[in-house]
C-alpha cells in the first residue's frame, strides 16, 4: 500500500472531513473510494442490471425516422 501526500485549503479539508464522518470512514478510507469511484472503467451495476427496463423507450431506427436528411457534404 503506498501512501500520498496532498495538499488542501482549509474549506475543502473541513469538506472532506465532514463527508468522511457522514459515512463513518476514515479521510484516508474516504478518499481512496473516490479515486477508485472517479476512475473506474466499467459501469456500476445499478446501471448494467436498467438496461432494458424501459419497455416504452423507442429503439434508435425509430427516434431517427423524422431526423429529415442530412446536407451534403462539401468535398475537401
Amino acid at each position: 500500500m503506498s501512501q500520498v501526500t496532498i495538499y488542501l485549503d482549509s474549506e475543502t479539508e473541513q469538506r472532506m472531513r465532514e463527508a468522511a464522518r457522514q459515512a463513518g470512514v476514515s479521510r484516508s478510507q474516504w478518499l481512496a473510494r473516490l479515486i477508485r469511484e472517479k476512475t473506474r472503467s466499467d459501469w456500476p451495476a445499478a446501471v448494467r442490471e436498467a438496461v432494458g427496463s424501459w419497455q416504452d423507450f423507442p429503439e434508435a431506427e425509430e427516434l431517427r425516422a423524422n431526423a429529415g436528411t442530412d446536407a451534403p457534404r462539401e468535398s475537401l
